[in-house]
């Protein structure tokens, strides 16, 4: 038994495990997993910069996260950046606070490990189950980037694309420094094109309609399951393997495409920090499953970030 802790820095948030990992068994004992919206991609795709703010924000919360694993005697620690911090000028700033504050290197993994991670993480659980066809596409919609993964047991194939709830939201939403609410008709049209888009790129490595099941994965597609449940609270526990039906998953990217601002914030299940990107991570979920003829999508709250604790385990 491993005591390990994985950190995963995406473009909206940073996330934290540290769990008790049995490689005999196959079993990862969680004892703490947080997150926290940070939105180290701010801007980005607009200057090619991780935003002073933003990196302020991270950092201070890579402060409380070394303070967990210090308490909980985490053996082996790993830190995997993505999407923002590969793109950005200045992330050699970046590297050096993290080092400071947390003594280990992150690590800015290329697309494609990203995937790998994801895909571990996400049907360790699910091999054994007789209800769910192979092969499985995993499909992890983050921030600035969106992975596919199709595998039986292993991974066959990878890609990584660059549309995520951030960057659409940014490149598409936001007018004069205010997202639009709610966004005119082109612009969701203009999204969907560029989701299209990545998908005619994914596809020409990644063969999508050939999965049998489709794994869903990520902030944008657990808020999306837990508004679809009409849970009270997010509920990890309620969410995780749920199966949300395509029909669904349009009824609640419509809903959150005509909301304003204050109608989704109200939504009792929606961290704040999502309540700006939310629409366009629901709809990146919407055009993926009718591109995939994907009847459900499973949903997973075990993701990247287990995928790395068991790479350090």
């Amino acid at each position: 038994m491993t005591r390990v802790a994985a950190i995963d820095c995406g473009t909206n948030s940073i996330r934290l495990l540290v769990a008790d990992a049995d490689p005999a068994t196959g079993e990862l004992t969680e004892l703490d997993r947080r997150m926290t919206i940070v939105r180290l991609g701010q801007g980005v795709d607009r200057t090619g910069r991780l935003a002073p703010e933003a990196l302020e924000r991270t950092f201070a919360a890579c402060r409380e996260y070394a303070e967990v694993i210090r308490d909980l005697k985490a053996e082996r620690t790993r830190f995997v950046a993505t999407s923002a911090s590969r793109d950005a000028e200045n992330r050699e700033e970046f590297v050096r606070g993290v080092v400071e504050i947390l003594g280990v290197e992150p690590e800015v993994i290329s697309g494609d490990q990203e995937a790998e991670f994801s895909f571990t993480g996400a049907t360790r659980e699910l091999a054994g189950r007789s209800d769910l066809d192979r092969p499985f596409l995993v499909v992890d919609i983050g921030g600035g980037s969106t992975e596919f993964v199709v595998g039986e047991e292993h991974v066959r194939a990878a890609r990584s694309v660059d549309v995520g709830c951030v960057r659409m939201t940014e490149r598409h939403l936001v007018h004069q420094g205010t997202v639009s609410d709610p966004p005119a008709p082109e612009r969701i049209a203009a999204i969907r094109a560029d989701v299209q888009a990545a998908l005619d790129l994914a596809e020409q490595s990644v063969p999508l309609r050939e999965a049998r099941t489709l794994v869903g994965l990520a902030g944008s597609v657990t808020t999306v399951a837990a508004i679809a449940l009409e849970l009270p609270e997010y509920d990890s526990a309620a969410i995780h393997h749920s199966r949300i039906p395509l029909e669904k998953v349009r009824e609640v990217t419509a809903r959150l495409l005509t909301a304003t601002h204050e109608q989704r914030a109200a939504i009792p299940v929606l961290h704040p920090g999502r309540v700006d990107v939310i629409g366009a991570g629901a709809l990146v979920l919407q055009c993926v499953m009718e591109r995939t003829g994907a009847a459900e999508v499973v949903v997973s709250e075990h993701d990247i970030l287990d995928g790395i604790a068991w790479s350090i385990a």
